[in-house]
């Protein structure tokens, strides 16, 4: 799939969500992505894989027909089209959570909160030790503090008209 095509999934993504409310977050995987990669973009001018990363990470919940690992699943769907550290970064972002979940006082909302569980919980001291030697471990925590903030209803945030000129310019350059 070329970047192009890539981006006409993505705004199929629109009225689709992780789960419905209100089980799931009140944004749908199209708003969410675009508040993510909106946040990271404001915090992280220079890193266009990690933005995109936040545009993408949580496509597992549309391409997994029903994978509870969403973030391996969504890695493995968008390594082809952009690459390995956008990949790296969406596989990592749910030890991430769990990370955050250990080491401080991490609001999560309740979405997240119930996710958290099957996800495996709160790292335990050695795993969040060895997250913390993984090379994309700081990306991966902005990527995840991104994604927690990014669950606004009508948030007016830049659309994929936006993104997916990044995206061609990234993959050129990878």
């Amino acid at each position: 799939m070329d970047v192009d095509a890539f981006g006409d999934f993505l705004a199929g993504l629109d009225g689709v969500f992780d789960a419905p409310p209100p089980e799931g977050d009140p944004v749908d995987l199209l708003a969410h992505g675009l508040q993510c990669a909106h946040a990271l973009r404001a915090g992280y001018p220079d890193d266009l894989g990690l933005q995109l990363a936040g545009l993408v990470h949580d496509i597992g919940h549309a391409v997994g027909d029903g994978d509870p690992d969403h973030a391996r699943t969504g890695a493995e769907a968008v390594r082809p089209i952009l690459g390995d550290r956008v990949a790296e970064l969406v596989a990592l972002h749910v030890e991430a959570k769990r990370y955050l979940a250990a080491t401080e006082e991490y609001e999560l909302s309740p979405a997240s909160r119930r996710s958290l569980d099957r996800q495996g919980a709160a790292m335990s001291e050695a795993e969040a030790l060895r997250f913390e030697a993984r090379p994309e471990a700081a990306a991966a925590i902005a990527l995840r503090r991104a994604d927690e903030s990014a669950k606004v209803v009508g948030a007016e945030v830049p659309g994929l008209e936006t993104w997916v000129p990044r995206m061609r310019a990234y993959v050129a350059a990878i």
